[in-house]
C-alpha cells in the first residue's frame, strides 16, 4: 500500500497481514494487478490521471458518490476499471470492521474485474449491487437519507426533549431503544408493514397536537413535520392502516398547516404564500408523489 502519510500507512499495514508499504506510488502501480484508490471523493481524478496505469491492471475507486467515469485517465491507458463502495457507516475502524459483515457493495464494472469485485464482496461475507451509469448519484442520495439524516432526526428528537428538563446526552439514551426497535422492524417485517405512530393508525387529532406545540414552541421545526407526514402517508396506505379518505384529510390538514408555516415577509412588508403559489402553479389536485413497495428476489 502507499499513502502520503507515511505513518498512516504503516499503521494501517501492521493491521494487514503480509500488507507491504511502498514508498511511492510509482512502485505501487508498478507492483500491483489491482490497485484501489480510498483518497478522499474530491482528488480521486487528480491521483488517477497522476499515475502511469498500464493495460491488464484493474484501478477500482472506493466512492460512493462518484461513478466510474472518474478514473477515465486510467482505462485510456488500458487498465479495467471499476467501483466498489461499502453501503456502511465507518465512525472509526474497531466499529468498521464489526459492521462490515452483511453488508451491501455497490459495485461498476466489467467483464471480468466486475466478477472479481463480486467474489470480493462475498469474501467480506457481503452482498452486492450492480450500478448502471448515471445510478450513482442516487445510490449516494439514498445513503444519505437512510444514514446520515437518521442522526439529524435523532437531534432534532433529543433537543425536543429539552423543553421538559432532559439534556441531550440522557434524552438519545432514553430514544436509543426506540431507534433499535424500528430499525429491527424495519429489517424483520419490512415496508411497509413496519410503519406505526399516529399517521399509520389515520390519528388526525394526534397530528394536530404536535402541529400546534411545535408551533408554539419550536416553529422551525413545522415544515419538517409536515413535509414527513407528507411522505409518511403514502406508506401508510399500503400498509392497508388507512383508507383514501383518511389520507386526503391528513393531507389537507398538512398543507393547511404548510401554508401558514411558509409565509414570509416580502420588502414591502406584505406577507407572501410560498406554499399556496406552489399549489396555483401546478396543474390538478395536489397529491403526494407515490411511492411503490416491490419485493426482489435477492441474486
Amino acid at each position: 500500500m502507499y499513502s502520503r502519510t507515511p505513518s498512516s500507512a504503516q499503521k494501517l499495514a501492521r493491521m494487514v497481514p503480509d500488507c507491504r508499504v511502498c514508498p511511492t506510488a510509482r512502485e505501487l502501480v508498478d507492483t500491483a494487478e489491482m490497485v484501489f484508490i480510498t483518497t478522499p471523493d474530491d482528488v480521486i481524478g487528480r491521483v488517477c490521471g497522476e499515475v502511469q496505469w498500464h493495460e491488464g491492471q484493474s484501478v477500482v475507486h472506493c466512492s460512493g458518490a462518484h461513478s466510474v467515469d472518474i478514473l477515465e485517465p486510467a482505462k485510456k491507458l488500458g487498465a479495467a476499471t471499476g467501483s466498489f463502495h461499502p453501503l456502511q457507516t465507518f465512525a472509526d475502524v474497531a466499529q468498521a470492521l464489526e459492521n462490515l459483515p452483511g453488508s451491501t457493495f455497490a459495485l461498476e464494472g466489467e467483464g471480468p474485474l466486475l466478477s472479481e469485485l463480486k467474489d470480493l464482496a462475498r469474501i467480506l461475507d457481503g452482498n452486492w449491487v450492480e450500478l448502471k451509469p448515471g445510478d450513482k448519484v442516487l445510490y449516494h442520495a439514498a445513503a444519505v437519507f437512510a444514514c446520515n439524516y437518521l442522526v439529524t432526526l435523532v437531534k432534532v428528537a433529543a433537543d425536543l426533549w429539552r423543553d421538559f428538563g432532559v439534556g441531550p446526552k440522557e434524552a438519545t439514551a432514553a430514544l436509543f431503544p426506540l431507534l433499535r426497535g424500528t430499525v429491527n422492524n424495519v429489517g424483520r417485517i419490512g415496508l411497509p408493514d413496519c410503519l406505526t405512530g399516529p399517521i399509520a393508525r389515520g390519528d388526525l387529532g394526534t397530528m394536530e397536537k404536535h402541529l400546534d406545540a411545535l408551533g408554539h414552541r419550536n416553529p422551525s421545526l413545522v415544515a419538517m413535520y409536515q413535509d414527513l407526514g407528507l411522505q409518511t402517508i403514502p406508506i401508510a396506505l399500503a400498509k392497508g392502516g388507512i383508507n383514501e379518505q383518511k389520507a386526503e384529510k391528513m393531507r389537507e390538514l398538512l398543507m393547511r398547516s404548510h401554508c401558514h408555516s411558509e409565509r414570509v415577509p416580502m420588502k414591502s412588508g406584505r406577507p407572501k404564500n410560498l406554499a399556496t403559489e406552489r399549489l396555483q402553479r401546478s396543474s390538478g389536485k395536489h397529491r403526494d408523489s407515490s411511492l411503490r413497495f416491490e419485493s426482489r428476489k435477492e441474486r
